[in-house]
């Protein structure tokens, strides 16, 4: 399923036309990027949480030279689904 597939899913099980119900998964999708992205986590209760998790610095191997390097500490998104999402899946 796709962005425009999901929307579509969404207009279905409510009263929302496609197009409010797009603009309205922009608008889910952007505050949720700007939530993590602030460093804050959103838990969605059932759902799942969603929270930007640190990875710190290590040292790596180059394969093709054999060649040993530094890969920098970055922050990575991260979502930890909650248990009533996995039962579901595991149905």
């Amino acid at each position: 399923m796709n962005k425009s597939e999901l929307a579509k899913a969404i207009s279905a099980k409510t009263n929302l036309t496609q197009k409010q119900a797009g603009a309205a998964l922009d608008a889910i999708i952007a505050s949720i990027e700007e939530t993590v992205a602030s460093g804050d986590k959103l838990a969605l209760i059932g759902f799942g949480t969603f929270e930007a998790r640190k990875i710190a610095a290590k040292k790596a191997r180059n394969p093709r030279t054999g060649e040993t390097i530094k890969v920098p500490a970055k922050t990575v998104p991260a979502f930890k689904p909650g248990k009533s999402f996995k039962e579901k899946v595991n149905k």
